[in-house]
């Protein structure tokens, strides 16, 4: 998908070294954003393989996702994607569905601040049970934004407050893992469900192409439950990063990123990239013992000199969102280059 490779090719040419929280380097740019054709295909990335195992992750975490469940008990058994955040009970602080179709409704509220009350149809009262409940626990008022969006396009198509939210402030202040993905909206233009996502943080070489394929897959299932012709996925990205490696290889990029980047700005045709890398690997220090495959520039410059091929299909069965399993969801014609291995940063 060229979009996706843009946004690589913007990032590693226009970013700035950028230390961050996990100890590895980042190249990372301000405010990315590309727009991708959803009826023209399914946007999985045909430049590295992302079938198999990765695919079988996306699905079962995109259902994990409609669940609404906070905990990843069933999850862990299909992929560890969520493994490394999660406590000991498989519970997360914070996690996309439990806001998605449950997000929390204060009680009362402020003075002027209008709520929904119990007998609304998107809110459920939910009863305290289990051992981390206590006895004197009030019930919770959750809000469940994915059917809201449902019934909206139902009732209210053109409405312009399509808006699902996974972001909290307060349990973000504090959370181990706040939502990257944190909003989408979904909006009707001429008959057509487009779908925009906005990140506040996005790793492009493991995260992104993750991210794109989950909102296209949401946004197929949704157009097929709601009978609008399939439209465009948007998606921004605040900040956008390149992992380019730890300690000492991740310090080089901070006194020689210009001298990629010139490189970079020379490039006329897609195979110079990988002359690119080869003075890339020759210039830079070998990544340490323990460290292989958190420089994720080598793989991405990779990418870069590799033609995107025909985009797959995706086929839904028909059945509501809630009602849908692994085996509904079927990926069709992909056909791509060699996979790429690159060390996650947590």
């Amino acid at each position: 998908m060229q979009q996706y490779l843009d946004l690589v090719d913007d990032t590693l040419s226009t970013g700035t070294y950028k230390p961050n929280r996990t100890g590895v380097d980042t190249i990372a740019t301000f405010s990315a954003h590309h727009t991708v054709d959803l009826s023209e295909g399914f946007p999985l990335l045909t430049t590295k393989r992302m079938d198999g195992y990765r695919w079988n992750s996306l699905i079962h975490e995109v259902l994990w996702y409609l669940s609404g469940e906070e905990h990843i008990r069933s999850l862990r058994e299909e992929t560890s994607i969520w493994d490394a955040w999660a406590d000991d009970e498989g519970r997360l602080d914070t996690a996309y569905g439990r806001f998605w179709r449950r997000y929390p409704v204060p009680d009362g509220g402020l003075p002027g601040e209008a709520w929904p009350d119990d007998a609304d149809r998107w809110i459920t009262v939910e009863e305290p049970s289990g051992a981390e409940y206590g006895a004197d626990d009030a019930p919770r008022r959750t809000f469940d934004q994915i059917q809201y969006v449902l019934d909206t396009l139902e009732e209210h198509p053109n409405s312009r407050r399509m808006v699902v939210n996974a972001w909290h402030p307060a349990n973000a202040a504090v959370s181990t893992l706040p939502p990257c993905h944190y909003t989408f909206v979904v909006n009707v233009q001429g008959g057509r469900l487009n779908l925009h996502l906005t990140q506040r943080s996005g790793d492009v070489a493991l995260g992104i192409p993750f991210n794109i394929a989950a909102y296209a897959l949401l946004a197929n299932a949704i157009a097929g439950q709601t009978d609008f012709e399939l439209g465009a996925f948007g998606h921004t990205i605040v900040d956008a990063h390149v992992y380019c490696g730890q300690g000492e290889r991740g310090r080089w990029y901070a006194e020689n990123l210009s001298a990629l980047q010139s490189r970079l700005a020379d490039v006329e045709d897609d195979t110079d990239y990988r002359s690119v890398r080869a003075w890339l690997e020759d210039a830079a220090p070998a990544e340490a013992n323990g460290e292989e495959g958190y420089d994720h520039v080598p793989g991405l410059l990779e990418q870069l000199s590799r033609e995107p091929r025909e985009r797959p299909r995706i086929e839904i069965a028909d059945k509501p969102l809630d009602e849908l399993t692994y085996e509904d969801i079927q990926l069709a014609d992909y056909d791509c280059a060699d996979g790429l291995t690159f060390a996650v940063a947590e």
